[in-house]
């Protein structure tokens, strides 16, 4: 059996996912070699033909195919037209309330949204009191995907009380931050948040909106943010990209997050 790229040094993280008997199937070990292959080539770079990998690693094109399926839920891999390419670096966002905006910038890319709708609807009973208002009372849902140098990475939906912002829909330009709106032109200053992520599968409208088959583990984020005088401000459902995007935070040492990454990201 192949056993090549098998680290042996004891610190490596768990072995690199080989277990400790050393035995690992047969696409594993095509994925350790794809691994390596990726490196070498470089960001953006373009992957051999599967049929010219099944003949470099001595393996069946379906073993090949397995273990490029992984790498590309992983992110290490990416589709270019009909072929494949060596992905970049994940987007890092901080759990905190940084922008999308500020977060993407950070990396030096340029951060876009496209609106998928903006309206206004009745407020359902479960909504109506994270939002702080009552049933009924009009709520705008503003909808928009998210994107990093004009690739999408996430969609993201916010719910807001039409009274907070009664001129939303002609004041507000959806490719721009959100949470600059409600600071510069409402004077609305954003308190904390209270979040909880989980990792989902996308719907078949998600996918398609977002672009990713719907087999694509996506990273999704609850919140719910109350202003500066700690009344319920806004909800929001945030969907990123598993294959694109990972989240980072501090902690002190009595367990608390540190200051600047107290809650979460937003696309703001």
């Amino acid at each position: 059996m192949w056993s090549g790229g098998i680290p042996q040094d004891g610190n490596a993280p768990v072995r690199a996912g080989v277990p400790e008997h050393g035995r690992v199937p047969k696409y594993y070990a095509v994925k350790i070699r794809l691994d390596e292959l990726l490196a070498e080539l470089g960001e953006g770079e373009p992957l051999p033909a599967e049929r010219e990998l099944a003949e470099r690693f001595g393996a069946a094109r379906e073993t090949v195919r397995q273990a490029l399926r992984e790498l590309l839920l992983e992110g290490r891999l990416r589709r270019r037209g009909r072929g494949t390419v060596v992905a970049g670096p994940k987007l890092v966002h901080p759990l905190s309330l940084v922008s999308y905006t500020e977060g993407v910038r950070r990396q030096g890319l340029r951060p876009g949204r496209r609106l998928i709708g903006l309206e206004r609807y009745p407020c359902p009973p479960r909504l109506a009191a994270e939002i702080g208002v009552a049933r009924g009372d009009a709520v705008w849902h503003l909808e928009r995907v998210l994107l990093a140098d004009d690739e999408r990475v996430g969609l993201e939906s916010t719910y807001l009380a039409v009274a907070r912002a009664p001129r939303l829909d002609r004041e507000f330009d959806p490719d721009s931050s959100f949470y600059t709106y409600l600071r510069h032109k409402l004077g609305i200053v954003l308190g904390d948040t209270d979040e909880r992520l989980e990792t989902v599968l996308a719907t078949p409208r998600e996918a398609l909106l977002i672009g990713t088959p719907p087999a694509l583990p996506m990273l999704l984020i609850h919140r719910a943010s109350r202003d500066g005088a700690g009344r319920p401000l806004e909800r929001v459902r945030s969907l990123y990209r598993g294959d694109r995007f990972s989240f980072t935070t501090r902690m002190t040492g009595d367990g608390r997050r540190g200051a600047g990454a107290a809650r979460g990201p937003s696309a703001g």
